[in-house]
C-alpha cells in the first residue's frame, strides 16, 4: 500500500498544564482526535488529500473550543468574521475567503472557490453571495455564540485592545485551525481556518486566508498550515517559506519548517508554529510558544496527538 498521512492543528500559544483542567485537557484532546479520525479514514479510503484536510477542518469548525467557524470570536462589533482557505499541491490551484458571517463551514466555501470559481479570493458580502449561490449551509448568530468567547469581548469591547483567542489577560493562545495531508496516489493539500482576533476593527485580515502566507501546498515540496500572530506570519511568507527552503536550498522538511519558527519568525518577532507534510509523508509540528494543539498520524500506524511542549 502506498504511504499517507495527516496532521492537523487547533491554534498555538501560551498553552500551559497549569492553567488547564483534566476535564479541558481531555476535551481537546478527543476533538483533536475525532478531526485526525475523520480526516485519515479519507486517506485511508483512497480519496485525495483535499477530500482528507477539508473533513479534519470542518470537524474542527464545528466543534466549539476552537477559535474557527461555530467558536469563532466576536468582532469589535459584537460579530463574527471568518476567513479559510486550501490549497492543491497537484496544480498549485487554490481558494480562500476572508469576512464571511453565517457561512457554518468557511472551508468547504474556499474549496468551491478554488473548484467552482474563475478566482482565488473572495471577500465579504461577495464572498457570502458565493456561498448562497453554492447552496452553502448558513446559521444564525446563535449557532456561532459561545459564552467563554463572549466573555472576552466583553472584558474588552469599549477598548482599542485586540487580542488572541482563549486569551486570559496577557495569556495568549491562537485558535486557527488547519491540516495537511499527504494521499495515497503521492498528492498534498493544506487547509486553513480561523474566526481571527477578539475586538478586531477595520476588517483585520490574517494570513489564513493568504496563500503563501498561511497556508501553501507544492507536490514537489509539502504541504503546510500555519497558526500564530498573523501579522507576522504574513511579513514572513511563512509557509511558502518552507517550500521554498525545500526547493532552492535543498532542506528537509524538518529542517525547513524549523529554520521558519526557530530563526526567521522571531527576528521579526513573531511567534506560533506550523504544520506540515511532504511527498514522503514525513509529518513536521514546529512551534515557539508555550503549547500547540496538535496531532498526526502515518500510514505506518505512528500517531501523536499532544497540547505542550
Amino acid at each position: 500500500m502506498e504511504r499517507f498521512s495527516i496532521a492537523i492543528h487547533g491554534g498555538a500559544g501560551t498553552i500551559l498544564k497549569s492553567s488547564m483542567t483534566p476535564e479541558k485537557e481531555t476535551a481537546y484532546k478527543n476533538a483533536l482526535k475525532i478531526a485526525l479520525d475523520a480526516g485519515y479514514e479519507v486517506l485511508k479510503n483512497g480519496q485525495s488529500a483535499i477530500e482528507a484536510v477539508e473533513r479534519a477542518v470542518v470537524e474542527l469548525e464545528n466543534c466549539p473550543l476552537f477559535n474557527a467557524g461555530r467558536g469563532s470570536v466576536f468582532t469589535s462589533e459584537g460579530k463574527h468574521e471568518m476567513d479559510a482557505s486550501i490549497m492543491d499541491g497537484r496544480d498549485l490551484n487554490a481558494g480562500a475567503v476572508t469576512m464571511v458571517s453565517g457561512v457554518q463551514n468557511p472551508i468547504t466555501l474556499a474549496r468551491l472557490v478554488m473548484e467552482k470559481s474563475e478566482h482565488v479570493f473572495l471577500a465579504g458580502a461577495g464572498a457570502v453571495e458565493f456561498a448562497k449561490k453554492m447552496n452553502c449551509t448558513f446559521q444564525d448568530e446563535k449557532w456561532f455564540h459561545d459564552d467563554f468567547r463572549y466573555q472576552q469581548w466583553l472584558d474588552i469591547k469599549d477598548t482599542d485592545s485586540i487580542q488572541l483567542d482563549h486569551s486570559v489577560k496577557k495569556v495568549q493562545k491562537f485558535g486557527t485551525v488547519g491540516a495537511v495531508a499527504l494521499d495515497m496516489t503521492g498528492n498534498l493539500a493544506a487547509a486553513t481556518s480561523t474566526g481571527g482576533m477578539t475586538n478586531k476593527k477595520f476588517g483585520r485580515v490574517g494570513d489564513s486566508p493568504i496563500i503563501g502566507a498561511g497556508t501553501y501546498a507544492n507536490n514537489a515540496t509539502c504541504a503546510v498550515s500555519c497558526t500564530g500572530s498573523g501579522e507576522f506570519f504574513i511579513r514572513g511568507v511563512i509557509a511558502y517559506d518552507v517550500s521554498c527552503l525545500m526547493e532552492f536550498k535543498g532542506l528537509s522538511l524538518k529542517q525547513a519548517s524549523f529554520e521558519t519558527i526557530y530563526k526567521r519568525l522571531p527576528k521579526i518577532n513573531g511567534d506560533g508554529g506550523l504544520i506540515a507534510v511532504d511527498s514522503q509523508g514525513n509529518i513536521a509540528m514546529p512551534f515557539n510558544t508555550e503549547g500547540m494543539y496538535r496531532a498526526f498520524r502515518k500510514s505506518d500506524g505512528s500517531e501523536e496527538i499532544s497540547i505542550y511542549k
